[in-house]
């Protein structure tokens, strides 16, 4: 019986002893504040010496000291001849204690185990304490001695192979619990309690004297040391460095480094939060140059301190949204600078351009950045070689008194770009200094002005071209909404502070993707920034931080889990959500439909698409994924259960049949072949079924995701012409009869491009039929005399169509002329622009006056994606949409900005296909590599860069365009 109530006692008494939280009430009784709302929100002793001052900590040391005696003499008390029951006792308070008591338990570990095995805990505390005296960094000398007690504790019971088990159990646990909870000896020395500072001073557990040699936390050093740091971990000439935190000691420094006239010393303020991606404090703190002897030394990092308080400064941390976490000094040796200044890896004024603007004077960096010397300017243009990343450099500028070597302004120009691409794309603003031999890189920081970064890479593939008002008011929501569920799935609580609406943006009514915002959310899910690029494109991704992915790990298995579920998911969906929706959609009459039933019908489907996107987003991922993972080739997989595919064979089977019957007659256009189709029965079969055709691929168009271009069934005229001149072809185009891989890896990857196919067919339904009920609606608003065309509606929003119908806003419809007459001056406008930049700095839309695009044009050779294996050589056309169909003759290479579904027809026609946009999983590469196409992706500014009879030959396997006229 004894035993029993022992056991009940230890299982269930310990815990709630050890979540008892006695240090959460005395810091309130002496100091009036709840520990659980402080800091990091830890009740524990350090928290109370942190919060409540010493005596506070002494009264909470001593309570949870009590805690961990107390449950060993209780296990002592029921089982006095059975050590392991003590050990549990332990591990049970110690569970209540992180549990209930938001606890580490460390006191009660130290105690408790006084209590249990003093002789051990003794020769743990003294071998271990050795060791943090040495090494003086927390997290190893924690590690070390729960290593030693398990290891001490085993030696003195060698043959109790349960203790043994126990003991190593406790430490693990408490080396779990020190790896999950935060560290309160981590917050900012500004903020501990005066008596309690010797404490912290020694337990704080850095290193005695911290350099930029070692790998440095921003949340502590700031960011400025933590950057150059890094950077010079990495190789970057970056000067030596120390950093001074506020609470040490500074003699030891002063000391250690001894400065001198010949040895000048450069204080710098690193405060938290400065240099930030969102806040440079430029100026607000100080930097004092030609520090010779120590007591300067003193002086300087006491005066570097105190800026930190200084009322502007204050200000602006204030202004900023900022809290005040403290400030680290970083001392570095001076550089002797012969030349310096600053540099920006883009212009701030005008960052469409392709310069690195660079400020330069002979002397000190100093004399730049303060302002009172007009220092030499030079624009750099700088190219990058998309093979083999070689660099081309141009000053633009040239003024007849230069002091500055043009080699160094192209060294820091090369310097300037490398850091951006370092940082993935983000601008640099850095600060440099050549001392004749060397040139030093001084600090590197994000050019705040010029974030967030807007891409048009992506966006251009998924809604290509300029985008009507209807269009987006419909598509940004659903597609901003699906993405930011996809990733609160995997990120959950991460994800609050992040707001999924500026995923996507319109500049020039073109879409663009939030790069900054896509990079954050990629990082916080343990994934390089560039992962969406890497997948959807084949871009090159860096390595992701091996912490944050094993962190991010439980949100990334749910999402493999709805990765793996997909297939099914989709089949389950599309029988009990999809299919019948559509059928009743398909078989509604429209013009019985009253403008109210419209918009449910409009409401409807809107709902249906929500589902549709969430699928029409992770199945190319999940495609790419897997292609990728599995290192499936393209080529190596069927295409023809895709839509675009599909379509076009059954036009060409038709024109087979057709061909045969016209029996080589004279037929010059499309009216006049469907003029003789229905002069004879067989022809008039064929027109039956080319209209069967039309009806069933009725969906597609120019681009299938934006609603105000035509489908095939609204313009059946260039689907007649398509098929006329498959008719008239006189070599029929011919499907390249591959032969496909069935091992495991590609039937893994075909069932994703099935399933891709599948949802494109849906989602473009969807999206055809919510094009038809707006229509409907407009030829109500055309009766009611609110607009005058059909196209009208689609220069309105769809919260406004809404009020109008709705009689919710009366004014509104007084303004609607002039609001589409002015939304049509804007889109033509902007339809008229020849050359839009792909990326974007700020949330300000730069006009285009001074905008240029870099031709990376290098020995006659163009660089893109190789998306379908083969060479053709031939003479460039340009089709800009899929209205600007004519006879494709042969040897002709066609350049289009992108390829949706509806173009199958016109690109398998050509003899090779180079795209603006997409990449190997694109429509226009999928029709390439199905008809034996030779075919080029992602070429920016294709259109511009080549003209209409230019003699090029391309290879579709490297991706390289070969200029054979200039």
């Amino acid at each position: 019986m004894t035993s029993i109530w022992g056991s009940l006692v230890i299982f269930i008494l310990c815990p709630l002893l050890g979540g008892l939280p006695i240090i959460e009430w005395l810091t309130y009784i002496f100091t009036g504040q709840k520990l659980s709302q402080l800091g990091t929100g830890n009740v524990s002793v350090s928290a109370a010496f942190y919060h409540g001052g010493t005596f506070v900590g002494i009264l909470a040391a001593l309570s949870e000291a009590g805690k961990g005696i107390i449950a060993i003499l209780l296990a002592r008390y029921f089982f006095p001849v059975q050590p392991i029951w003590e050990l549990m006792a332990l591990i049970a308070l110690i569970m209540g204690r992180y549990w209930m008591g938001k606890g580490a338990g460390t006191t009660n570990l130290f105690w408790g185990m006084m209590a249990h095995d003093w002789q051990a805990t003794f020769l743990t505390a003294l071998i271990g304490g050795g060791s943090f005296t040495i090494f003086r960094d927390r997290s190893t000398g924690r590690l070390v001695a729960l290593f030693l007690l398990a290891f001490i504790l085993t030696l003195r019971h060698p043959n109790d192979s349960g203790y043994i088990a126990m003991a190593w159990s406790l430490s693990g646990l408490m080396a779990w619990i020190f790896a999950k909870i935060p560290d309160d000896l981590d917050l900012p020395e500004t903020g501990v309690k005066t008596s309690s500072r010797k404490m912290f001073k020694f337990f704080r557990g850095e290193k005695a004297i911290v350099s930029l040699n070692h790998q440095l936390d921003a949340t502590k050093v700031g960011q400025k040391a933590a950057t150059l740091s890094y950077l010079k971990g990495l190789g970057y000439q970056v000067p030596d460095g120390w950093i001074f935190l506020p609470g040490d000691d500074p003699q030891l420094l002063i000391d250690y480094l001894d400065p001198s006239p010949i040895h000048p010393l450069v204080v710098r303020s690193s405060a938290i939060g400065e240099d930030s991606e969102t806040a440079s404090a430029a100026g607000q703190y100080l930097t004092i140059l030609n520090v010779t002897n120590q007591a300067e030394l003193q002086a300087a990092l006491l005066d570097c301190l105190a800026s930190y308080n200084h009322p502007h400064a204050v200000k602006y941390r204030r202004d900023q949204g900022q809290s005040d976490q403290g400030m680290a000094v970083l001392i570095q040796n001076q550089v002797k600078g012969v030349f310096s200044g600053v540099a920006f890896s883009r212009d701030p004024v005008n960052p469409l351009s392709n310069f690195v603007v660079i400020e330069a004077l002979p002397g000190e960096a100093n004399q730049v950045v303060s302002g009172k010397i007009t220092p030499e300017q030079y624009q750099v243009e700088v190219y990058h070689n998309n093979e083999t990343d070689a660099i081309k450099i141009n000053n633009l500028e040239s003024q007849d008194t230069r002091d500055v070597p043009p080699q160094l302004i192209e060294k820091v120009a090369i310097l300037a770009r490398d850091l951006e691409a370092l940082y993935h794309g983000i601008p640099q603003d850095i600060e440099w200094s050549y001392d004749g031999q060397q040139l030093w890189l001084l600090q590197t920081r994000t050019i705040t002005n010029l974030r967030p970064i807007w891409t048009r890479k992506i966006a251009s593939e998924v809604i290509p071209g300029v985008i009507h008002p209807l269009t987006w008011s419909i598509n940004k929501p659903l597609t901003c909404g699906v993405w930011g569920d996809i990733f609160t799935l995997v990120l959950g609580k991460k994800t609050q502070d992040l707001d999924f609406n500026e995923t996507a943006t319109l500049h020039y009514q073109r879409a663009y993707f939030n790069a900054t915002l896509l990079g954050e959310i990629f990082q916080r899910m343990g994934l390089p920034p560039e992962s969406l690029e890497f997948l959807t494109r084949g871009a090159k991704m860096s390595k992701p931080s091996l912490i944050s992915t094993l962190i991010s790990l439980p949100g990334l298995l749910r999402l493999l889990g709805k990765e793996r579920k997909l297939e099914k998911d989709f089949e389950k969906d599309n029988k009990s959500l999809f299919k019948p929706h559509l059928d009743k959609l398909y078989n509604q009459s429209l013009s019985d439909l009253s403008p109210q039933d419209l918009l449910k019908r409009i409401e409807s489907i809107l709902l249906l698409l929500k589902s549709a996107t969430y699928y029409s987003i992770l199945a190319p991922l999940s495609l790419a994924l897997r292609q990728n993972l599995l290192k499936v080739p393209p080529e190596t997989l069927d295409n023809k259960g895709t839509p675009e595919i599909a379509s076009l064979q059954a036009l060409e089977k038709l024109a087979f049949q057709t061909k045969a019957l016209i029996n080589g007659r004279i037929i010059d256009n499309c009216d006049a072949l469907f003029e003789e189709l229905n002069h004879h029965p067989q022809g008039q079969k064929i027109v039956r079924e080319f209209n069967d055709i039309l009806a069933k691929y009725g969906y597609l168009s120019d681009v299938a995701t934006d609603i105000a271009v035509p489908c095939w069934q609204d313009n059946p005229q260039n689907v007649k012409l398509l098929f006329t001149q498959l008719v008239l072809k006189d070599k029929p185009v011919e499907i390249n009869n591959k032969k496909i891989t069935k091992n495991w890896n590609n039937k893994q990857v075909q069932k994703r491009l099935n399933l891709k196919g599948k949802v494109t067919e849906i989602y473009s339904q969807l999206l055809a039929q919510l094009r038809w009920t707006f229509l409907s609606l407009a030829d109500f608003l055309i009766k009611q005399g609110i607009i005058s065309q059909t196209q009208d509606i689609f220069y309105l929003t769809y919260d406004e169509i809404f009020k109008i119908i709705s009689h919710q806003n009366v004014a509104l419809e007084s303004k609607i002329s002039a609001k589409i007459q002015q939304r049509k001056a804007e889109f033509s406008q902007n339809q008229n622009l020849v050359t839009i930049p792909y990326i974007v700095y700020g949330n300000i839309t730069p006009t285009l006056n001074q905008f240029e695009p870099s031709l990376s044009i290098i020995n006659q050779q163009i660089k893109g994606i190789g998306a379908s294996f083969g060479q053709a050589e031939g003479w460039i056309k340009i089709c800009r949409n899929f209205q600007t169909l004519a006879e494709i003759p042969p040897n002709t290479i066609i350049v289009v900005p992108y390829a949706d579904s509806g173009w199958g027809p016109l690109l398998a026609r050509a003899s090779g296909i180079i795209a603006e946009v997409g990449g190997s999983l694109s429509h226009g590469a999928i029709v390439a590599r199905e008809y034996g196409i030779p075919a080029i992706m992602d070429v920016h500014h294709a259109t511009e860069l080549l003209r209409d009879g230019q003699r090029v030959r391309i290879d579709g396997q490297q991706g390289i365009i070969e200029l054979l006229e200039s």
